[in-house]
């Protein structure tokens, strides 16, 4: 209805393991080096070509330390933050012209029609039933303007066993019979505990992701993939970032190749674009 404003669940809003994973502090920096870095250009760039022109009013849902929401106050964009751990509330909060407040991606503090663009670049993949990924994507619809966009970042499906034989986790029984049942399923639980591998989450299958889209609502306008293949460069990676003129040729080689279904497995993170109509 029009005006309507939900609240976050009765409950935890994260899974124990994935709050205690979050509040370690390890956003503050994952996205500073390497593929982190490469996952946040990417990113930057995509947002640059799928937000309406600012000003506009974002909700950025686990946006985290606000390390895009900062970006796009100072580009003029009209930023509030929700997300589920305090820690990074506080973090977000404090960067200039940025609100941040404590909430769910599936029972967003917001009114309807109260957005132009709604960000979900971390709630999806810790969202390892579907329903529930279907109520972030709905929540998202919700809140969204007539004709806003909605940009989900979602886990590649086989980014774990890549990164498993790049590093050599692969020789650990542990690890292999977690990328078993990742392939198996999307679901990425570390089985003897702690967070030694990430934490609880979904890895999608590319082809998975219009449907959830779909179903709740939204009309899904692209699928792209985030870093590319280009990712596993992981040792090279900050020489080959750390020259402007060659970061800004990677980056459109790579905006080139974004939407090639042969390569969207191959990538860490997809990114999907979707619209309200």
């Amino acid at each position: 209805m029009p005006g309507h404003r939900r609240g976050a669940h009765d409950g935890d809003m994260l899974a124990a393991e994935i709050m205690d994973y979050y509040r370690a502090g390890g956003e503050r920096s994952r996205l500073a080096t390497g593929a982190g870095l490469l996952e946040y250009l990417r990113t930057w760039d995509v947002l640059t070509r799928a937000l309406p022109p600012a000003p506009a009013d974002v909700l950025d849902v686990g946006g985290a330390t606000g390390v895009y929401a900062g970006p796009l106050t100072e580009a003029g964009y009209r930023v509030r933050v929700v997300d589920p751990v305090p820690e990074h509330v506080a973090d977000a909060g404090a960067r200039p012209g940025v609100t941040a407040t404590l909430g769910d991606a599936r029972a967003l503090p917001a009114v309807d029609h109260s957005a132009d663009a709604v960000l979900l670049l971390g709630p999806l993949y810790h969202l390892p039933v579907r329903a529930e990924r279907l109520a972030a994507w709905r929540e998202a619809a919700r809140v969204l303007r007539p004709g806003g966009v909605a940009v989900g970042a979602l886990i590649s499906r086989y980014s774990g066993l890549l990164d498993g034989l790049m590093r050599g986790f692969i020789h650990d029984p542990s690890f292999r019979r977690i990328v078993d049942e990742t392939l198996a399923s999307g679901e990425h639980r570390n089985l003897d505990g702690g967070s030694k591998w990430f934490t609880t989450a979904y890895f999608h299958h590319p082809d998975e992701v219009s449907g959830e889209v779909t179903e709740a609502g939204l009309h899904l306008e692209r699928l792209v993939s985030t870093e590319s293949p280009l990712w596993m460069a992981r040792d090279s990676l900050n020489d080959l970032l750390a020259d402007p003129a060659d970061r800004e040729r990677i980056l459109d080689t790579l905006r080139r190749i974004e939407d090639e279904p042969s390569l969207l497995g191959a990538s860490s993170h997809l990114l999907a674009i979707a619209r309200r109509s």
